[in-house]
Parts: structure tokens; sequence; C-alpha cells
């Protein structure tokens, strides 16, 4: 990867941390599910229009709508408005790799590697530093709640695996979020009431506008084409590293935009949680070994070695 993919490495990272911070301006004038709602309202049209309709997936794709954006976003967004901090969610969402694992075992019958059982439990142990210290502000309810969210998420990833190929992640983005609009929308006439539900449809707030197309727009689609393109580009173990990052983005920006300080106990269990991803998905032993590489390169170097060239997966 050259610069300027790192930078767009990092632009993504930057795009999905503050992602939280404007999902908390929406919630502080509509309910969740309307919110959510209008966000996949926005994914939706007008790209429907221009991404190429994915034959021979449509159905499976449509499921990974169900888990991956109505049931991540539905569940995040209320756990949220529960009062589970933007910070804190940013950081309990990522379990969802540790989650993938375990779902991977039991509907696929994949048994998991020594590592990633590692992971798994250095990741729960760092879930369970957070949710025994809890402060009284956050209520366990909205902890929960999240965990639900991360679950989702995970089984949506195992559903995406029987994708044919040829279906891209813009596709996938696109045409999953077809599933969530109208049964989020019944969701929020149903548990809000439908004057709540008119109210707010008719007196849309300019928190709420924000959220809607900073989320829609920046987070859903710009992000994920960014991030698709480099994965199409480049190894996974080179693009993946960078997602670690987002939960970092989210704790400092909820801290200096939201005031959402961070207690020690929630610092050491994200730290721990974030390990334990980064050793379930292999992230660890890829930075590790990238380390090592660059080392040894530097020795030769310096006795006069001549390095071994990279190889690159670019075409170009």
């Amino acid at each position: 990867m050259r610069p300027v993919h790192h930078l767009l490495a990092l632009l993504v990272v930057v795009l999905w941390g503050v992602n939280f911070i404007f999902i908390d301006f929406g919630l502080r004038d509509w309910p969740p599910l309307l919110l959510v709602a209008a966000r996949f309202t926005f994914v939706v049209v007008p790209a429907i229009f221009f991404v190429r309709f994915p034959r021979g997936n449509l159905r499976r794709i449509l499921v990974i709508g169900v888990f991956m954006s109505a049931g991540q976003f539905g569940l995040l967004y209320t756990a949220m408005f529960l009062g589970l901090p933007a910070g804190l969610a940013s950081i309990v969402i990522q379990i969802q790799a540790a989650f993938t694992v375990l779902v991977a075992a039991l509907v696929l019958r994949e048994v998991p590697r020594r590592r990633q059982v590692i992971g798994i439990l250095i990741g729960l142990s760092g879930l369970a530093v957070i949710g025994l210290s809890l402060q009284a502000s956050v209520p366990m309810a909205a902890f929960l709640v999240a965990l639900g969210a991360s679950l989702s998420w995970a089984i949506g990833n195992v559903v995406a695996r029987g994708v044919k190929e040829g279906t891209n992640g813009v596709q996938m983005t696109v045409w999953s979020a077809l599933v969530v609009p109208v049964p989020m929308l019944g969701l929020a006439f149903l548990v809000n009431g439908p004057a709540e539900v008119v109210e707010a449809l008719t007196h849309p707030t300019w928190g709420v506008v924000a959220s809607v197309v900073y989320t829609a727009g920046c987070a859903s689609l710009i992000g994920y084409v960014i991030w698709n393109s480099l994965l199409a580009r480049f190894p996974a173990s080179q693009v993946a590293p960078f997602s670690l990052l987002v939960p970092l983005v989210g704790v400092l920006s909820a801290w200096l935009v939201l005031g959402d300080r961070p207690t020690v106990p929630e610092l050491i269990g994200g730290a721990l949680l974030l390990l334990g991803v980064a050793v379930t998905t292999g992230v660890l032993r890829t930075i590790t070994g990238g380390f090592t590489r660059s080392r040894r390169r530097s020795r030769r170097v310096v006795v006069g070695e001549k390095p071994e060239a990279e190889h690159s997966s670019t075409s170009g």
C-alpha cells in the first residue's frame, strides 16, 4: 500500500469513528428505530438506481440486510438511546469479531483455532470488565442491547460468506439496505406510537438532518466504497488492521465533542476487548509479523545485503 492508500484507510477510520457522535445527535430528537429507517432510506435512494443488481445473490443479501443492517443498527441505536455512551458503544460493538467465530462454529461447524479461542476469551474478559464497571448513568439493559447488536452483526457476517463471487461490497451495502426502512418504520409506529412518529417526521431538527446525512452518506456509502475498494486491491491483512483504530477515534471524538469521558475500568476493558479482537482475527500476528520482517530487511541493509522486493497486489 502506498501512502495515499494509508490515508484513505485512515479517512474511513475517522468517518466510522465519528459516526457514533452523529448517531447521538439524531437520538436527541428522534426515536431510534425511526432514525434507523431514515438513515437506510437514504442509503437505498438514489444509490439503488445506479448500483448493479446482484444477480443470483439477492435473497442472501436481503437476509444479510436483516441482520447486518436492520438488526445491528436497530439494536445499536436503541442501546445508545437507552443510555450507552457513544465512545463506549464504539468499543462494545467490536466484539462482533469474536461472536462471528462462535456463530460460524455453531452454524457452519467450523472448529475455532487455538488462537481464535484465546482471542475470544480475552475479548470476553474485556466485556466482563466493562459490564462490571458500568456507572449508574449507564443502564445494564443498554449494554446488553449493544451486545445483541454485535451478535446480529456477527450472524450477518456468517451469512455473507455464502455470497457468490461477482458481488462487490457496494452492491451488498446498497441492496441489503432495501429491507430496513419499512420494517423499522413499522416498528417505530408500534413502539413509539403514531403520534410521536408523525410529530418527529413533520418536525425534523438540524441534529436529525445532520445525523441522517452523515451516517447514510459518509459512514455507509463513502466509507464502504473506499473500504471495499481497498480490500479489492490489497490483501485483507494489510487493510483490516486499520479497523481497530475505529474505537480509538470513537472514544476520543465522543470525549472531545460530547464530554463522554471514559473511566479507567472502561479503558482497561476496552483495551482487552480490542486485544481479543486483534488476536481472534489474526491482525495482531499480521502486525508483529510485519514488524519482524521490517527489522530483518533493516539488518540486511546494514550488512550490505540487498533487501527483498516487496510484492504488490496492485495491477498498475
